[in-house]
């Protein structure tokens, strides 16, 4: 009798394969269309596909938008199962912390009073 084997077995039993294709995602400002999506290496059709699928997910949403992280997590996950390297470019380091908003001080820290 052959062993049965189940599917999570084989995806661990396979070793990684390099990407078919890379993809960068770039936001192009705060005015429609936010994005472009290039791609530097690739199946031609492929590419396009995954291009169409991250268009319909991104189209009207600007990075600040609560639903453009759902959809980028969306798109990785996309990008993951086709083996797409995937880049984003969203024109500033994302290690940057936010900006302060004017009109609102920073917390104090250290010594003040509080009061008299």
């Amino acid at each position: 009798m052959t062993p049965v084997t189940t599917g999570e077995q084989d995806i661990e039993a396979q070793e990684p394969q390099p990407p078919v294709g890379h993809v960068r995602v770039v936001y192009l400002g705060p005015v429609a269309p936010h994005w472009d999506i290039q791609s530097d290496f690739g199946d031609p059709t492929m590419i396009e596909e995954f291009r169409q699928r991250t268009q319909a997910r991104l189209v009207l949403l600007p990075p600040h938008d609560p639903q453009y992280r759902r959809n980028r997590e969306r798109v990785a996950r996309d990008a993951e199962r086709e083996n797409i390297t995937l880049e984003w470019d969203l024109g500033a380091p994302e290690d940057e912390p936010a900006p302060v908003q004017a009109g609102v001080a920073p917390p104090a820290s250290g010594s003040g009073s509080s009061g008299s």
